[in-house]
Parts: structure tokens; C-alpha cells; sequence
């Protein structure tokens, strides 16, 4: 059975969306400088 051009474009599920993406990041991002900040303390100039 082969779909037509229609039926592939309402095809969903199984891809990760770039906002998610982006969100997944800056939070891995946040959780490491975190845990930076209370293992390397570094006085401000």
C-alpha cells in the first residue's frame, strides 16, 4: 500500500522539536554551571 503525498504530510510523532531541543540544553546547561558555582567558588573582581 503506498500513501499519497497528502497522507505522508499528516504524519506525526517521533521527531524532537527545536524549542524542546533548545529547552533540554539550556537546562543541562544551568544544572552544570550550578554545580560549578558550589564546587569552584570564584570570588568577583
Amino acid at each position: 500500500m503506498e500513501l499519497t503525498k497528502n497522507e505522508l504530510l499528516q504524519i506525526t510523532g517521533g521527531a524532537i522539536d527545536l524549542g524542546l531541543l533548545t529547552a533540554i540544553g539550556a537546562a543541562i546547561t544551568f544544572i552544570a554551571g550550578v554545580i560549578d558555582g558550589f564546587l569552584r567558588p570564584i570570588k568577583c573582581n
